[in-house]
């Protein structure tokens, strides 16, 4: 399973529009991706297109978020999801 770290970079954190931005390009994707904050359990991983998940998740600006995918093109899917999560969609 692949897995990557991503900061919230959006000064609003992960609420409203960017959750809409970041659940929708997760649900673009061809595998099943999870989100969860760093630190948390493997089975506490959230849905990552859910934008009710998403802001019910709580993580606010600098909040360190864990994603993770398993299939072929993985790695390169959480490192595209990890650059939505780590741009200010607020700017």
């Amino acid at each position: 399973m692949a897995e990557r770290i991503a900061t919230i970079a959006s000064r609003v954190g992960l609420h409203a529009r960017p959750a809409a931005i970041f659940a929708e390009a997760a649900g673009d994707q061809p595998l099943e991706v999870t989100i969860a904050l760093e630190g948390e359990p493997i089975e506490d991983a959230l849905d990552a297109s859910s934008i009710l998940s998403l802001m019910g998740l709580g993580a606010e600006y600098g909040t360190k978020v864990v994603l993770r995918a398993e299939g072929e093109g993985a790695e390169a899917i959480l490192e595209s999801l990890a650059g939505v999560l780590e741009t200010d969609h607020d700017a």
